[in-house]
């Protein structure tokens, strides 16, 4: 072999060569995939969290990409089979996560809780919890947690009231069903009633609350490296002690970000709620 048959061949192995000796990281840059519970309108929901994941990239120095779910069921058949890095969800969802595939919690709210509101129209003709026996009752789905869950359980256990369940797909739908009229009461959550346009809130009244439990946390698949589990932890409390991570994180709503266990959602195993939670249901 000439000497110009070489160069071109030296180039190529020590090219190889170094390629071999980068990280991982750098050969192929990893996306990871962050799936994210429907909790609001698609366009909503993908303008809150495209600026979360873009203000983790910056953070984390990580690659991110966000897969949308168009519903709650969809979203846990998704999670169940481990299509997602990485997943915000609520505290049930997340004991079956855990359950399925070992999902991690890394990070919750710490300032609030979370607790189903059962709402209704102000002018309306329900004013106490036994007005709604044989009425229709908007739900998100069948497995939100405070909003549907929860709430039915109450319903049924402590209250002994019969209804029948409308799955309104969303919480915003949930609401706008109450607020029309085409549903005598509506499930949700404080934090998503909040987040609903003034017109509607307007309209509604809160007619019963839930227990309080911890809110929902974030959740890593054990795929994922410790490292760089630990690198989207500490970047969520990062955010959650500057201003301006405090404006994109409220949007979730996450007030305060705070480390997270599975420990913290143990007391859900004890409430009784499997008899709600249907498998692939909506």
């Amino acid at each position: 072999m000439s000497s110009l048959q070489r160069r071109p061949f030296l180039a190529r192995f020590l090219a190889l060569t170094l390629a071999s000796m980068l990280p991982r990281a750098v050969q192929a840059e990893q996306v990871y995939t962050f799936g994210v519970v429907p909790q609001f309108e698609p366009r909503k929901l993908a303008a809150i969290w495209t600026s979360i994941l873009k203000a983790l990239e910056q953070r984390t120095g990580l690659k991110f990409t966000m897969v949308g779910s168009p519903s709650i069921p969809n979203f846990e058949t998704e999670f169940e089979t481990g299509r997602f890095d990485f997943a915000y969800m609520n505290p049930y969802h997340s004991m079956i996560a855990f359950r399925t595939q070992q999902y991690e919690p890394l990070v919750r709210d710490g300032a609030k809780q979370l607790y189903g509101v059962l709402v209704t129209r102000k002018d309306g003709p329900i004013n106490s919890i036994q007005d709604l026996d044989g009425k229709t009752i908007a739900f998100p789905a069948p497995n939100a947690l405070g909003a549907s869950m929860m709430i039915r359980a109450d319903l049924e256990h402590s209250h002994h009231i019969h209804f029948t369940p409308m799955w309104a797909q969303s919480h915003s739908s949930a609401y706008l069903n109450a607020a029309l009229g085409k549903a005598a009461a509506a499930g949700g959550v404080m934090s998503t009633l909040k987040q609903q346009p003034q017109a509607v809130q307007d309209r509604l009244k809160i007619l019963y609350e839930t227990r309080r439990i911890a809110p929902h946390p974030i959740v890593a698949h054990p795929r994922v490296p410790p490292e760089v589990r630990e690198r989207v932890r500490q970047a969520f409390l990062e955010m959650g002690a500057t201003a301006e991570g405090r404006a994109l994180l409220d949007k979730i709503p996450m007030e305060k970000p705070v480390v997270a266990s599975v420990k913290d959602y143990q007391e859900l195993e004890s409430m009784g709620l499997e008899k709600y939670y249907l498998k692939g249901g909506d």
